[in-house]
C-alpha cells in the first residue's frame, strides 16, 4: 500500500491528493456522530432555511476575540425566510463541546460534540426547509452515499469474479450459458433496468430495507460487464505455464480459479473497482432524488437534494441546499481522478 501511494504520488498527484480527499470523506462519515453538532432529525422550528452561520473573529467594533465566535440570528420574517444578525449577541464556538447523548461509531457512548456553542446555533451550511443543520446531515448522509459504493461494487465484483473466471476457465456449455446470461443483463439500459428492479418492490419498506434493497439493485447492474472482461482475461491466463503446472499437481479446479488465476487480474481489477464506485453513488443519489431512495427523515445526498427539483423558491432563496451536490461532484471526480491514477500505477508498460 505504501508503494503504491508514492508511486502514485510521483506519477499523478491530483490522483494522490484525490486519495486522500476520498480518505477524509470517510473518516468524517465514520465519525459523523462526534463531528456533527446536532443529530441528522433534529429541527430547529425556529430556523427553517437559515443561511449558513459565519465564523468571526472580529466583532462589528473591530475587537479581536482570541475564542472564534457566531453572531445570533433571528428571524423577522416568516413569509420570505429573511434573517437578521443579532451583534449584540456573541455566540463563542466550543471545542468539545457537551450536547444530546450519542453512541460513536455505535459503540461508545458520548455526550461531547467536536464543535458546538453554548449559546445561539451553528449552522456551517445552513438549515433546511424543517430548521435541520445540512451539515450535520451530511455528514451522516455520507455513511448511506458513500457506504452504498463499497458494499455494491464489492458484491457486483465477487458476482463478477465467479460467474466471469467459471466461465472462461471450463469453457464450452457452461461458458454459452453464462455469456448468454451476462448478455441479457447487458441488453437492458442501466438507468431503467435500475427503475424497473425498483418498482417490483413495495414503496412501504424500512429505510434499512431500502438500503439493502439498493445495494442488491446496483449490484445486480453492474456485474455482468466485469464478468465478461474477467473470463477474456482468464482465457488467456489459463494457458500459463503455472496454471498448467497446478494441473498437473492434481489441484482442483476451484483452487486454480481462485488461488492462480483470480489473483493475477487484480492489477485490473482495483483500478475498475475505484472507477466503477461512482456509478454506485449516482445511481443511490438518483434513486433517493426520485423519491425512490432512502426516506426521510433519514438523510442520504440524494435525498437532500430533492427538496429541490421544480421548487424554484428553494433554490432562489437558499441555494445552500445544493450543497449536497457539490459533495456528490466531489467524490465521482475524487474516484475518477483516483482510477486514472492506479490505472497507470498498475500498468506493466509503465514500470
Amino acid at each position: 500500500m505504501k508503494k503504491t501511494l508514492q508511486r502514485l504520488r510521483k506519477r499523478n498527484y491530483i490522483s494522490y491528493i484525490s486519495f486522500w480527499i476520498i480518505v477524509f470523506l470517510y473518516f468524517l462519515a465514520i465519525l459523523a456522530d462526534f463531528i456533527a453538532p446536532y443529530p441528522f432529525n433534529k429541527q430547529f422550528r425556529d430556523y427553517p432555511l437559515c443561511p449558513p452561520t459565519k465564523i468571526h473573529f472580529f466583532d462589528h467594533n473591530k475587537k479581536f476575540h482570541l475564542r472564534p465566535f457566531v453572531y445570533e440570528v433571528k428571524l423577522v420574517n416568516p413569509a420570505l425566510n429573511q434573517y437578521e444578525i443579532v451583534k449584540e449577541r456573541i455566540c463563542p464556538v466550543y471545542f468539545f463541546v457537551k450536547g444530546e447523548k450519542k453512541k460513536i461509531l455505535g459503540i461508545f457512548p458520548s455526550t461531547r460534540n467536536l464543535f458546538g456553542t453554548k449559546e445561539g446555533k451553528i449552522f456551517l451550511f445552513g438549515t433546511d426547509m424543517h430548521g435541520r443543520d445540512i451539515f450535520s446531515r451530511i455528514l451522516y448522509g455520507a455513511r448511506i452515499s458513500l457506504s452504498i459504493g463499497i458494499i455494491g461494487v464489492s458484491i457486483s465484483f465477487f458476482l463478477g469474479f465467479l460467474i466471469g473466471g467459471i466461465s472462461g476457465y471450463f469453457g464450452g456449455k457452461i461458458d454459452n450459458i453464462l455469456m448468454r446470461l451476462v448478455e441479457i443483463f447487458m441488453m437492458f439500459p442501466a438507468f431503467y433496468l435500475m427503475l424497473a428492479l425498483r418498482a417490483v418492490f413495495p414503496l412501504n419498506l424500512s429505510s434499512f430495507q431500502i438500503y439493502l434493497l439498493i445495494v442488491i439493485i446496483l449490484s445486480l447492474i453492474g456485474w455482468a460487464g466485469l464478468a465478461r472482461i474477467i473470463r477474456g482475461m482468464v482465457l488467456s491466463i489459463k494457458e500459463e505455464e503455472y496454471v498448467l503446472a497446478a494441473k498437473s499437481l492434481g489441484l482442483s479446479s476451484f483452487r486454480i480459479i481462485f488461488k492462480h488465476i483470480i489473483p493475477n487480474t487484480f492489477s485490473y481489477s482495483i483500478t475498475a473497482i475505484t472507477l466503477s464506485i461512482p456509478g454506485y453513488i449516482l445511481g443511490e443519489s438518483t434513486l433517493s432524488l426520485l423519491g425512490l431512495g432512502i426516506q426521510e427523515p433519514y438523510p442520504s445526498w440524494g435525498n437532500m437534494l430533492s427538496v429541490c427539483i421544480g421548487n424554484l423558491r428553494v433554490l432562489s432563496n437558499a441555494p445552500w441546499m445544493l450543497i449536497p451536490g457539490l459533495f456528490i461532484f466531489l467524490t465521482i471526480i475524487c474516484f475518477n481522478f483516483l482510477g486514472d491514477g492506479l490505472r497507470d500505477v498498475f500498468d506493466p508498460k509503465n514500470w
